[in-house]
């Protein structure tokens, strides 16, 4: 255990201070669900995300939503996010973010195959820009592998990509990836934590930045 928070230390903070933009974060989460029916899900949660090396109060984030299951393999849901999110004078800019997810999920024992399709639209500084009502839009794929070790214990990995929609130019790329490993674990059928390293990079951006990202994410279902 100790060489595995010494492991988590180098890649958190040593490794990014040796590169220019490059940045070590920590994201905390708290999410909160519940059963309206056997189908249908209600959510909340409420995240915290530091940066500057892990010294700075980077972004809040509040989410609300729904997620309706349609069968053993498919699910969506419709969500809104108010981000405030801290700016170099200081300033902290608020955004308002539309999402809506198709999930697919398929167990082949003793894996978890999973593909997430997402459109997200995202307003920001609506009354104190010009081009505040213009929304900023993105199609996110995220595909996850995960290992059902048993009904506490899930490992896994996952890669994600963001493609902006609506750019000047109307070109398709990708202008920014995640990659992430982390474990689950139920504490039992109400409590569980989430935690994983991410590397979170932007492309074909001016100046790109790659964030290393350390997350724990507890939830409440009930």
């Amino acid at each position: 255990m100790k060489k595995v928070f010494i492991f988590l230390f180098v890649v958190t903070f040593i490794i990014p201070l040796r590169a220019q933009n490059k940045d070590a974060c920590l994201w905390l989460g708290l999410n909160i669900e519940k059963n309206i029916t056997r189908s249908f899900i209600f959510n909340i949660s409420q995240e915290v995300r530091m940066n500057e090396n892990i010294s700075e109060l980077g972004s809040f984030l509040t989410d609300a939503g729904f997620t309706y299951k349609i069968n053993k393999l498919f699910k969506i849901s419709a969500n809104y996010r108010f981000i405030n999110k801290r700016q170099i004078d200081d300033f902290y800019s608020k955004r308002h973010r539309y999402y809506f997810d198709l999930t697919f999920r398929k167990k082949f024992d003793p894996f978890i195959l999973q593909f997430r399709t997402r459109f997200q639209s995202q307003y920001e500084n609506i009354y104190s820009s010009d081009n505040g009502f213009i929304p900023s839009n993105y199609s996110r794929n995220k595909l996850t592998l995960k290992l059902d070790l048993d009904k506490k214990f899930a490992p896994y990995v996952n890669t994600e990509i963001y493609i902006p929609l609506n750019k000047k130019d109307n070109l398709i790329y990708i202008d920014n990836t995640r990659f992430s490993s982390g474990v689950e674990y139920e504490i039992n059928r109400v409590h569980s934590f989430d935690i994983f390293y991410m590397i979170q990079k932007e492309f074909n951006v001016s100046n790109p930045k790659t964030e290393f990202i350390t997350g724990i994410n507890y939830t409440l279902h009930f």
